[in-house]
Parts: structure tokens; sequence; C-alpha cells
């Protein structure tokens, strides 16, 4: 299992009028997230897709539990716990403090860029993580 953090700090544009997070702000703080943890293993999306590999994001879930309001430092924890295939799978937790803010779930798939087919996960992303499931 490989688990990385990213702080994020709550900007005023993304909170609604009740002075909360807008809900849908929350796929975007994942998405940094999601980049960072591959980040920390030595890997960058953009690289990714300059060697021909995409990441469309199939499935995405989440559960609400508190409101984050502007300024809030959130720590967004990003666990990758099973080894990808075709597929890799995040969870997320959304922290403000000890506050447990949003869970969350995605799965994407790697689609190779010329024919949009699905393809097995890059062979440097499965070296980077082999460790941490050894």
């Amino acid at each position: 299992m490989h688990t990385s953090t990213v702080e994020i700090r709550v900007r005023y544009a993304e909170t609604d009028q009740m002075g909360f997070v807008y809900y849908g702000n929350y796929a975007t703080y994942l998405e940094v997230a999601r980049v960072e943890a591959l980040r920390s293993l030595g890997l960058s999306y953009k690289e990714m897709e300059v060697q021909g590999v995409m990441l469309p994001v199939v499935d995405f879930s989440i559960k609400y539990h508190a409101p984050a309001t502007y300024d809030d430092l959130i720590l967004v924890k990003t666990t990758i716990k099973t080894m990808p295939t075709s597929k890799i799978h995040f969870t997320y937790e959304c922290l403000h403090g000890d506050k447990v803010l949003t869970t969350a779930e995605t799965t994407l798939v790697f689609v190779n860029k010329s024919t949009i087919r699905p393809t097995k996960c890059p062979e440097d992303l499965i070296a980077a993580l082999q460790p941490f499931f050894s």
C-alpha cells in the first residue's frame, strides 16, 4: 500500500453562498492529490501522456462528512491499496485538523493515446510501487 499527502488551502472562489467549499471542487482537490501521489513515486502524468498513456477517470464516489470553509488548510491523504493492472484505484481522505471532511474513491483506466483502448499499467509505475507491496 502506498500513501501520500498534499495540503490545499481553500480559496475564496471555491466557496458557495453558505461559505462552504462547493461540493464539486473536491473533484479538483482529488485530482491534485492523485497527481502528487504519482509525483511522490518519481512519476508524472505529463510524462505518461508524452509516452502515449492517458488516465481517464471511469469511477468516482465521494461522501461528505463535514464542510470546509475559506482559508482552511485541507490535508488530502491518497492511498493506492492494490497494484494497478489496466486500472488504478485511489482512495482519499480530506482532513482539516483531525476532522474528516470527505472520503472518496476513484478508478482510472490506462488508455493508449493512439488507439483510445485500455492498456497495461506502465512498467515504471509498477516498478515504483513494487516496494510498497512486497
